[in-house]
């Protein structure tokens, strides 16, 4: 028989044995709402170059298409928050990419995860994602009662703000879910929207990914940033923070305590300079496991000039 109090007791004991900072947990259903949301945002070509947002529509709105015979819908946060801070003449570095690839510390979390739960419960099917599936993982984090999208894009939390990764399992086990998340507590506070050097936040919640910062220096693949975001880009090299630092849930951010989001020295220390003159096999070398490598030398190469000249 099923025992679902017990199992999600089980779930919740692991999930803070194995370092995540918070778990919720959902019905697995059809996400009709977000449906709607997420063809709007893509008819009005706010993906940019990310086709792949465009594709597997059906998988990203139901999980019981993506993990066939799932129930539930397991949540979790991973706090990245550092204690350390970048040198004043460092190029800007978002704070998530200051360690270990957060895809691979995660995904070995998420297969530990499901070896012990088989080992507590017995037969087990799910899978876990973690930002490189379709899978739309901010509503589950409101569904299982985590915390709310703020108008920044990001999930937000009274506890401990917005700065941690957001992992999903995906199960067939019959779980006790959480209330979902009901109150927006941004209030009339438009910080982040007013900060932001592209204008990327285009209405609460809603972000034109096309003209965001962290695209621009990351998913983007073409050989120049465009012209349009001169002398806009902040000095931010990969990624960007902006929209989080302004955000007075922020303030309630903690160092992480987690090993393998300790800083690669150089993120925080080397100039604009040293970074324009390294040379491909020691920017590979350096950044050996590091998110910064998604952007290729190329690419770091091309925000360099971007910084630089205020055009791509």
């Amino acid at each position: 028989m099923p025992q679902p109090d017990k199992h999600t007791a089980i779930v919740k004991q692991l999930a803070g044995r194995l370092g995540f900072d918070a778990c919720g947990i959902a019905e697995a259903v059809m996400l009709d709402d977000d449906a709607r949301r997420l063809e709007n945002w893509l008819n009005k070509g706010y993906q940019g170059g990310m086709q792949y947002m465009e594709r597997y529509f059906d998988l990203r709105i139901d999980p019981r298409k993506l993990v066939p015979g799932a129930r539930s819908v397991i949540t979790l946060l991973l706090n990245y928050y550092p204690q350390q801070h970048q040198q004043p003449q460092a190029p800007k570095i978002a704070k998530y990419a200051w360690g270990r690839d957060y895809h691979d510390v995660i995904k070995d979390k998420l297969n530990l995860f499901l070896t012990l739960l088989k080992e507590q419960v017995g037969a087990v099917e799910g899978r876990g994602f973690v930002d490189s599936a379709p899978v739309l993982e901010r509503t589950w984090a409101v569904r299982s009662g985590l915390g709310w999208v703020g108008k920044n894009g990001n999930v937000l939390t009274r506890t401990s703000g917005s700065f941690f990764f957001i992992a999903t399992l995906i199960t067939d086990m019959q779980l006790t879910p959480d209330a979902p998340f009901a109150t927006d507590y941004c209030g009339t506070c438009t910080r982040c929207i007013d900060a932001c050097p592209t204008e990327a936040i285009v209405s609460p919640s809603q972000i034109n990914a096309s003209k965001c910062i962290s695209y621009l220096t990351i998913e983007l693949k073409d050989a120049l940033i465009p012209a349009k975001f001169a002398g806009r880009m902040d000095n931010w090299m990969f990624g960007c923070d902006v929209c989080q630092d302004v955000c007075p849930w922020n303030r309630f951010s903690k160092p992480n305590q987690e090993p393998e989001f300790i800083p690669i020295p150089q993120l925080l220390n080397l100039s604009l300079q040293e970074w324009e003159a390294m040379t491909e096999d020691t920017f590979r070398t350096i950044l050996k496991g590091s998110p910064l490598k998604r952007a290729k030398y190329k690419g770091i190469q091309r925000n360099i000039k971007a910084i630089k000249t205020g055009t791509g």
